[in-house]
């Protein structure tokens, strides 16, 4: 508690904060010869602002003997700003921690607070996961306000609601769940809203540690939360009816319901024509499709089906693989494996030397391992070109990557057939799931009509009459003709 001695309420705040060093205290005499205390922590308060809009007028302003020094704090020298009177104990430490500068009056066990804070902010520029041919050029920051401000810039509606949660004992983490009041399933959001409110973490240092808490099925290898730095790519899946999440610190921002479609969907999609928005897609479902299956399809056609390959082919791959002391199998898997360390190691490496690294390990180490007869170049060239492939859907990489490892060994023990039972098994699966009552596969599995529009066929904005039907949502007309 609070007491009205200046010097014993100091003492409690740098006690609370085990007297930290960068916990500032500034002492000067206020109006009414008031001994007074500001108490801020450095490095997150604008300094200017509260030399020339706090201490400045604090120690100019006259006052009349009955009025309380609190009331004249607020309502004459600091009115400007974002400012209150507070007495509990915890939420003048909160306050201090957002950037707050408390002000002590000796004699008062009641404080003002002032809205001062200033963090250090990168400036809105084009997110470098998310290259952008046409469209806008915005992304998201790592600070909250600003990303609330871009989703606002775009959405210019009341409908349009911020529910504020702090996750996290120690970080405080703010986190706001964002959908449109009127077009957003009631359901959905409250599903949301208690998965969070029930997370009691040590602390959310990205929006990815809220990941695990919102999947349905925590173990699966498919990802099942949607994520983006794009505010007009956001602001299009809140129009659909999805729900946002914003997470103070990170640049990305999740969305919910998601579905497997969306990772073949890109933004430079609705920027240009139908037609090559229809091409590119299908161009994206067959490069994850070989990526996954081509490791597996060579083994299984050298070790048991080669009587499938055309002659001079079967004669040419024969004649490049003589005297490789490794199995056709084991060679493939030798060579995912080391492409994979490649790509770990060129990734944490600094970027000029990741740079370096990959040319070495993509030119120097594999033509030096063909040449010293340990693997086939028909091995390298299919292994290289199915990792190029897995990057038609970047979002899917990782997950593409284990599938590849996985028909790859399918196809060296079963051949065909072990391709064959992967693949029904992992259709079958993926029908299966539902991701907050959404089936993930749709709108193919189940087949939704409506929503084949904007499938792997993408028509005109013109037909985009109703929202999506593959998962909740209110207010299905979006266009009116």
């Amino acid at each position: 508690m609070l007491t009205k001695s200046l010097v014993k309420n100091i003492s409690l705040i740098k006690e609370a904060f085990h007297n930290s060093q960068d916990i500032i205290v500034r002492e000067f005499m206020s109006f009414q010869k008031t001994k007074s205390a500001l108490i801020f922590l450095d490095g997150c308060v604008d300094k200017q602002f509260l030399i020339s809009g706090v201490i400045k007028p604090l120690q100019e302003t006259k006052t009349k003997k009955n009025e309380k020094i609190n009331d004249v704090a607020i309502q004459k020298i600091v009115s400007f700003a974002q400012v209150s009177k507070e007495k509990d104990f915890n939420t003048i430490i909160a306050n201090i921690n957002n950037g707050f500068c408390i002000i002590f009056f000796d004699g008062e066990t009641e404080v003002t607070c002032v809205g001062s804070s200033k963090w250090p902010i990168r400036t809105v520029s084009e997110p470098p996961t998310s290259a952008v041919i046409q469209g806008p050029r915005e992304g998201f920051v790592e600070d909250i306000t600003t990303n609330i401000s871009l989703l606002r810039k775009r959405l210019k509606s009341p409908h349009l609601i911020f529910e504020k949660l702090e996750i996290g004992s120690y970080t405080k983490t703010q986190i706001r769940i964002c959908y449109l009041n009127g077009v957003a399933s009631e359901q959905i959001v409250q599903l949301i809203r208690e998965k969070l409110s029930k997370i009691n973490i040590d602390g959310i240092i990205d929006s990815s540690y809220l990941t695990s808490f919102l999947e349905d099925r925590r173990h699966s290898v498919f990802r099942q939360v949607g994520s983006s730095e794009k505010p007009d790519i956001v602001a299009s899946k809140i129009l659909e009816g999805r729900v946002a999440i914003l997470c103070d610190g990170s640049p990305i921002v999740l969305t919910l319901p998601y579905l497997l479609i969306e990772d073949f969907q890109s933004s430079n999609d609705y920027y240009s024509t139908s037609t090559s928005a229809t091409f590119l897609r299908w161009l994206r479902l067959f490069g994850a499709i070989f990526a996954i299956m081509l490791p597996g399809l060579y083994v299984s056609m050298m070790l048991y089906h080669y009587k499938l390959i055309p002659i001079k082919l079967l004669i040419s791959i024969s004649s490049s693989i003589e005297g490789i002391p490794l199995s056709p199998f084991l060679e493939v898997l030798f060579i995912i494996f080391l492409f994979e360390i490649l790509y770990e190691a060129s990734l944490r490496m600094p970027r000029y030397l990741g740079l370096a690294l990959s040319v070495v390990g993509a030119l120097i180490l594999g033509d030096t391992a063909v040449k010293a007869g340990l693997i086939s170049p028909p091995a390298v060239m299919i292994v290289a070109l199915t990792g190029v492939m897995s990057y038609t859907v970047p979002n899917q990489n990782v997950q593409i990557s284990i599938l590849r490892l996985v028909f790859t060994i399918l196809g060296g023990v079963l051949g065909f057939y072990g391709i064959i039972l992967g693949s029904l098994f992992l259709v079958g699966y993926l029908c299966g799931m539902e991701n907050y009552s959404a089936p993930y596969f749709a709108p193919f599995g189940p087949y939704v009509k409506s929503d084949q529009k904007d499938g792997m066929f993408k028509k005109p904005i013109t037909d985009f009459v109703m929202r999506p039907q593959s998962f909740s949502n209110k207010n299905k007309v979006r266009l009116k003709k």
